[in-house]
């Protein structure tokens, strides 16, 4: 909002004890509203000229007080610009706050990040998963690590991030951290929501982030090809933890459920859908999408071999499923055994599914997205990934249209052609046409 008017004056105030020495005094005036205060600075009147409201001289000391003079005012018109690019109030007030320190926040960093991340936990359940706050946790702790270790210090105020502190912390996480990219940029991501979240509630002024500027590393996340999924399928096993783990893997992969939603998937989840067949009807615990998806012979087997499990009749579940961090060890250690030269997860049963599963099997991907639980057809593209095996199918398709579509000629009918072809030849010779 612009200001109609504004001054901005260094002035003395008149004494009643006998002496030159007197205080320099700041006056800010908006509109015709006018606040002062001390700069608590004294000189001499005798060697202060009040046209140019500077000292006199070039003494050493004349020009360390003009300096000062010159080095507030020019704060004060920064800040002053700033207000008008943040379409913010122009007043006396106002920018006699900033003079006097009362805008300066003393928020901290890490004490906002703890605040946030109370907060957060309080709507676990509600607008957040348990995953979404444990990861705002370590981002929190990466931080808390960062500060130590580059400044000897348990904080830094909010308004003393910038470009550099950004782009150390980066370096930090890739190297110290040995974070590989992807995972960097996740939590200075955190980061961000709460500098952004400082921003709104006008803890500091400017966004440190404004020319922080980084890419993710595309990364193609394989699903399982046919052939491997079927020798994890045929895979004896000895001992009974890695067969129930694989079970469980491959009841992932004809359902497409995430791993926290294949914990959680309890008996009354398993309804009759419109075909009159088991389906699978639930929310997703990330988004809280509803997945209506029908069970496939194969997971109906699974569901069934299950059924009677201690685990399963103690928590009223529908899979014995362990922790997710005991699942993808586990699956690591069947990866080897099954001779797969792939790295095993539970996400990478999700991938199996939304690929060579259906989108592998002509099944519509507004119809995977819509299983998956995806928001977005965006996110289910990123399932469709061409394997060998669609490219051959799709050629060999190809192969048989091209050839339906050349015409058969008779060995008769060929004989006929030539024949005429020979005729209209000695026609052209005899009447000379070229």
């Amino acid at each position: 909002m612009l200001e109609t008017s504004f001054g901005l004056n260094f002035f003395m105030k008149p004494q009643k004890k006998e002496t030159t020495l007197r205080y320099i005094y700041l006056r800010i005036t908006v509109d015709g509203k006018r606040k002062e205060t001390s700069t608590k600075r004294t000189w001499d009147i005798q060697r202060w000229d009040t046209k140019t409201e500077r000292a006199i001289g070039s003494k050493e000391d004349a020009r360390e007080l003009n300096h000062f003079l010159d080095t507030l005012e020019m704060k004060i018109n920064k800040y002053k610009t700033d207000l008008l690019y943040n379409e913010k109030t122009i007043s006396a007030q106002r920018i006699m706050d900033f003079v006097l320190g009362r805008v300066s926040s003393k928020a901290m960093l890490l004490a906002e990040f703890t605040s946030h991340n109370r907060e957060m936990l309080a709507l676990v359940g509600k607008d957040y998963a348990m995953a979404t706050y444990k990861r705002y946790e370590t981002a929190r702790s990466h931080a808390c690590d960062f500060v130590l270790y580059q400044y000897n210090s348990e904080d830094i105020e909010l308004r003393d991030l910038d470009y550099d502190f950004i782009a150390n912390y980066e370096l930090y996480l890739k190297t110290v951290r040995n974070c590989v990219n992807n995972s960097a940029l996740k939590y200075i991501a955190c980061l961000r929501k709460v500098v952004n979240r400082a921003i709104d509630k006008n803890l500091i002024a400017q966004d440190p982030f404004r020319a922080f500027r980084r890419k993710r590393t595309k990364t193609n996340k394989w699903p399982l090809t046919l052939k491997e999924l079927t020798v994890l399928e045929e895979k004896e096993f000895t001992t009974k933890r890695l067969e129930v783990v694989r079970d469980i893997f491959i009841f992932q992969c004809y359902t497409g459920l995430a791993y926290i939603d294949t914990y959680q998937l309890r008996r009354t989840d398993i309804r009759s859908g419109i075909d009159g067949a088991g389906w699978i009807m639930s929310k997703r615990q990330k988004t809280g999408n509803i997945t209506n998806i029908p069970l496939l012979p194969k997971a109906q087997e699974i569901i069934e071999k299950y059924k009677d499990h201690p685990l399963c009749v103690a928590r009223g579940s529908v899979l014995p499923v362990s922790s997710n961090q005991k699942m993808n060890a586990y699956l690591k250690e069947i990866a080897a055994l099954c001779g797969l030269d792939c790295e095993l997860n539970t996400h990478k049963a999700r991938r199996t599914f939304g690929s060579t599963v259906t989108l592998n099997n002509d099944v519509p991907i507004h119809v995977v997205k819509e299983m998956l639980g995806h928001s977005s057809i965006r996110q289910t593209e990123s399932y469709a990934l061409t394997t060998e095996q669609t490219i051959a199918r799709e050629m060999k398709g190809l192969t048989g249209r091209l050839n339906s579509s050349q015409v058969q000629i008779p060995k008769e009918g060929l004989e006929i052609i030539s024949k005429l072809e020979e005729e209209l030849r000695q026609l052209k010779e005899k009447y000379g046409i070229k």
